[in-house]
């Protein structure tokens, strides 16, 4: 498959390109777009006031640009938490999106969305100080309103950014958990691309 990896509001760590590297063992194509223009960070709240500094259109815009030369392909959006939302908005609003990976986040959904059966998988921690219970039972409800078939993979205890290994929030069973999961998700994927 044809994959762009958006990074968290940490930036584009070293866990994201170990999960491209993964991802391109298992035979896909993978891009992964700096929309922070290299600036990384350890803890959220720095990310997350670089992130506001840049705002979510210019940020959104940027994500846009990364994508647009590889979209006739038809891509697999994905992304870790801030780059799992990017990665919806964009999925949504692509008619050639072969699916959506997310990874610790989730975003709000335009109110003009619709999908054919667009293929979601979400893997969030349980719980998820930013992914709470409320806000995913209304998020899974409106997903499937808009004609995406979600998948929903929850991860008692632990941290929010659980697949990066240098992180605290670093859950070695969880990380090898989802990996296992998207890694047969994207197969099926490619399985119903090439007909196989």
């Amino acid at each position: 498959m044809n994959i762009v990896l958006f990074h968290s509001t940490l930036g584009p760590r070293p866990a994201v390109r170990q999960a491209a590297d993964r991802l391109r063992d298992a035979g896909h194509q993978v891009w992964t777009p700096d929309l922070f223009e290299g600036r990384t960070f350890d803890a959220v709240e720095e990310g997350m006031a670089h992130q506001e500094g840049i705002g979510r259109e210019e940020l959104l815009k940027r994500a846009v640009l990364a994508a647009a030369p590889y979209s006739e392909r038809g891509l697999v959006y994905a992304g870790f938490s801030l780059g799992a939302s990017i990665a919806q908005t964009l999925a949504l609003g692509d008619h050639r999106a072969r699916g959506l990976l997310l990874l610790h986040g989730t975003s709000d959904l335009a109110p003009n969305a619709s999908v054919d059966e667009l293929p979601v998988q979400l893997h969030v921690a349980e719980p998820d100080p930013f992914e709470t219970d409320d806000w995913l039972s209304a998020w899974y409800l409106q997903m499937g309103r808009i004609g995406a078939d979600v998948e929903v993979h929850r991860y008692p205890g632990a941290g929010h950014l659980y697949t990066d290994p240098d992180l605290p929030d670093y859950d070695a069973e969880a990380a090898e958990a989802t990996w296992r999961v998207a890694l047969g998700f994207l197969e099926s994927l490619r399985e119903a691309q090439t007909g196989a």
